[in-house]
């Protein structure tokens, strides 16, 4: 255990700041699901969590999180309907930055034997450190709380069991979504894109040059391994393979990706941004009516709908072979050295349960609905047939998958970022870097 524990934290020491993965927490390349703290937002606090602890009475249960902004406030909206529900548990919610920064904490605060009673865990994470027998295995506190894996969506528990021990639940989770500017479709006559030679033509079309310089465009993304790695599953490839020995798409399926991307980029139909603050450069410019189309996580939505002045639809990603989206966002997870793993049980059992939980909280920042209780409920209903470009993420969940469920994802996204800035800002060879990928990875997944 204490080997596992410290290469545990020697590896993720090297990929610090690699990873911001669905949160956003730092300006770092990341996987964005929507909820990048802004600068004037509260910094990740650096304190470790005290355990066993009482307070008033009542047992503190520390909850670390990495929602900042308008979720930070959801987050502290839900612990707060907890606390307020009853008088035994009082849960302390702290924000520790985005998921990267969040995981080097925990990691931290494993080895010093100081970290949280629960957490939230950027899926692609949960695989690293369920190896390092770290997190505690739910199973049984499901089965007495008369649950069962069956309550829980479809499409959001791909990698949340390791070694038959379930280590983690959903909780908020999404997937990458085409984002439309329908107003401006609609004055040009176009139709939103089904696959992507529609795309092509859409996004192209949707260009103004003024000059020489390029004052609107057809399409964009955020700087992070999701989006690629959608193209790639659109086009039945996968980011590892099952075996967990390579990765898990050919040269021809990745070549499809990013040659559409750069053929794109040339005529000015994608706006690529720079690495630092993607997700907020891009989400401004769809705002402000300088892109068109935004393929972005599902978490924008609620970002977009009081954001924007013009016709917004959201639409499933463009299928190439066939449709596909990677999903994405974080999982909640109990650590098995908590000493209050009863109180513990009982927010997650609430949240997961209660209306006033991760309901609200699902409700409203834009997060997938992820037990079969939400997705049924008159709630729920009520706010899809408000807004229904909510829906259409739940929707798609039909064709999403969990791509990243190998204990090494971390140290090869690190490689994949290498290999989207040589060919997307250094216009490198693809083939020659996918293929050096490939060897990258096997070595690293052999370590």
């Amino acid at each position: 255990m204490k080997k596992r524990v410290t290469g545990m934290v020697l590896a993720t020491t090297m990929l610090s700041g690699l990873l911001a993965a669905c949160s956003g927490g730092a300006s770092q390349p990341q996987q964005n699901t929507g909820t990048q703290p802004k600068a004037d937002e509260p910094k990740a606090a650096t304190q470790p969590a005290a355990a066993p602890a009482t307070s008033g009475g009542k047992i503190t249960v520390q909850f670390w999180h990495s929602m900042g902004g308008k979720n930070g406030e959801y987050t502290d909206t839900l612990i707060k309907n907890f606390n307020a529900s009853q008088d035994k548990i009082e849960v302390v919610g702290t924000f520790q930055g985005g998921y990267e920064e969040t995981l080097t904490k925990l990691q931290q605060g494993v080895a010093a034997k100081t970290a949280p009673d629960i957490s939230m865990v950027e899926r692609g994470f949960i695989p690293l450190l369920a190896d390092a027998e770290v997190l505690e295995d739910l199973n049984p506190y499901l089965k007495k709380s008369g649950m069962s894996t069956d309550d829980f969506t479809p499409g959001l528990m791909g990698n949340i069991t390791f070694k038959n021990k379930l280590i983690a639940l959903p909780f908020n989770r999404s997937t990458p979504l085409l984002h439309v500017n329908k107003t401006m479709l609609d004055e040009m006559g176009l139709a939103v894109p089904k696959n992507w030679e529609e795309l092509r033509k859409v996004a192209n079309a949707l260009v103004i040059k003024e000059n020489g310089a390029t004052k609107r465009y057809g399409y964009s993304m955020p700087f992070a391994s999701w989006y690629p790695i959608a193209m790639i599953v659109q086009s039945k490839g996968k980011f590892f393979n099952d075996q967990g020995t390579s990765i898990g798409f050919n040269n021809g399926e990745g070549v499809k990706a990013f040659k559409f991307l750069k053929e794109m980029q040339g005529t000015g139909g994608l706006y690529y941004p720079a690495a630092k603050d993607s997700g907020n450069i891009v989400g401004q410019m769809f705002i402000s009516g300088q892109i068109g189309m935004l393929m972005e996580s599902t978490g924008t939505i609620g970002k977009f709908i009081d954001g924007v002045k013009f016709n917004y639809e959201t639409a499933f990603l463009p299928a190439n072979d066939n449709y596909g989206a990677p999903t994405g966002g974080a999982n909640i997870a109990m650590f098995s050295g908590s000493k209050n793993k009863e109180a513990a049980w009982e927010f997650i059992r609430w949240a997961v349960t209660d209306p006033k939980g991760a309901q609200q909280f699902i409700m409203s920042s834009g997060y997938l609905p992820f037990t079969k209780k939400m997705v049924e409920s008159p709630e729920m209903k009520a706010l899809w047939e408000k807004q229904p470009q909510r829906k259409v993420a739940y929707d798609q969940l039909q064709h999403a998958i969990d791509t990243n469920n190998h204990t090494q994802f971390a140290s090869v996204d690190q490689a994949f970022f290498k290999v989207m800035e040589a060919i997307m800002y250094d216009n490198a060879n693809i083939e020659t870097q996918l293929e050096g990928f490939k060897k990258e990875a096997e070595r690293i997944m052999k370590n």
